[in-house]
């Protein structure tokens, strides 16, 4: 997935993303993304969401989607400007979400949950790097290696 959320969380109790910066003995230090970055010790007593272990809940029982890969979708459809915030009403939020996710399950993924998919992705889009390039550069060298070796055969 081009976002790296293995080290950025959500923090019960604390507003906003966190990105993980070391353990301590009772808890996690972490920084705060935001426009002046703030350090801050997060409890063991709190309850800390690492952002690639969520997942939203689709129609299929068996199934759910990597946060990653919602986030990946929403940045290929909109980019940066989303048509909702978090304050915009459950319906714009449900149709932007079926937009980008069609299949997902719409008695279990309730209106708070796409206010806090949207305030996060704002977050995460304007904090972490998107490694498309890296991706991008991969996928080219890759496909450059595989026409190499028939050319040669040829």
């Amino acid at each position: 997935m081009p976002f790296d959320l293995k080290e950025i969380a959500s923090i019960s109790g604390m507003p906003g993303l966190y990105k993980i910066v070391a353990p301590t003995r009772n808890g996690i230090i972490v920084e705060s993304l935001t426009e002046k970055p703030a350090r801050s010790v997060a409890q063991a007593r709190n309850r800390v969401s690492i952002l690639q272990e969520i997942s939203m809940y689709t129609n299929d029982e068996e199934h759910t989607v990597p946060l990653a890969e919602i986030f990946d979708r929403i940045r290929n459809q909109y980019g940066a400007d989303l048509p909702v915030n978090g304050k915009s009403s459950t319906q714009e939020l449900s149709s932007f979400l079926e937009s980008v996710l069609p299949d997902y399950d719409q008695e279990r993924v309730y209106a708070s949950d796409m206010k806090k998919l949207v305030q996060w992705y704002q977050i995460v889009n304007q904090f972490v790097p998107y490694a498309e390039a890296a991706s991008d550069t991969a996928t080219a060298d890759a496909s450059q290696e595989d026409e190499t070796p028939s050319a040669s055969a040829e």
